[in-house]
């Protein structure tokens, strides 16, 4: 998992002026299921936790019939710009949708957090119109980012997190916390399901399954 997050951090810190969004990630993947004629239960919409996850236990997502479509180091703006093309177009009965990390540690450069939840709404609004039903789930727990310490990002997940919890419940969407069943004394990930403090582990993220699993069902 080390190796894992590495590798999705290193891809994060790369810059392609043309491909802001970084629609080509999943263009093959894409073409495929649109040729396949086929209807994703659920889409992932993420970040490197997302992307993380399916390459972690690909079987959970194959089982549930559920796509994988997480780019590490992503912000929301990003999620945003790509929600067509790897959401919207392929159908799927169900997005759900875990971001908001990376804009806390800035990885596009400062942002309130007003303009992320905007970003995460403005996801939901394409879904509703698409009539495509909505899952919003809460950031993870964060008490340091490794990429960029000294951030102290605990309190901002949190205040981020209600927003988008009071936002679901006036809505009358599916909110799944993660947050409050895995955090530690430090409102951050343990070391024993998340080596880094961000990224989840094999275990970090059977936990995960099985808080979203009991949710969806």
């Amino acid at each position: 998992m080390k190796i894992l997050t590495f590798i999705i951090l290193l891809f994060s810190t790369m810059s392609n002026a043309q491909d802001f969004a970084n629609f080509g990630k999943y263009q093959k993947q894409n073409q495929e299921i649109k040729s396949k004629n086929t209807t994703p239960n659920s889409v992932l919409m993420g970040d490197s936790i997302t992307e993380g996850w399916f390459a972690t236990d690909p079987e959970f997502f194959t089982k549930n019939n559920f796509v994988g479509r997480g780019i590490g180091g992503q912000v929301t703006s990003q999620m945003l710009l790509r929600f067509r093309e790897d959401v919207i177009l392929l159908k799927p009965k169900r997005v759900i949708i875990l971001a908001g990390t990376n804009d806390i540690a800035e990885n596009q450069g400062p942002i309130s957090l007003d303009k992320v939840f905007g970003n995460i709404v403005s996801m939901v609004e394409l879904a509703k119109e698409n009539q495509i039903k909505v899952v919003l789930c809460s950031a993870l727990p964060a008490s340091d980012f490794p990429w960029r310490k000294g951030m102290m990002p605990a309190d901002k997940v949190i205040a981020l997190n209600q927003m988008i919890k009071d936002y679901a419940q006036k809505n009358k969407i599916t909110y799944i916390d993660y947050h409050t069943p895995l955090k530690d004394d430090k409102n951050g990930l343990p070391k024993e399901i998340a080596e880094d403090g961000i990224h989840p582990n094999k275990l970090g993220y059977e936990k995960m399954e099985a808080i979203l699993m009991k949710n969806l069902k």
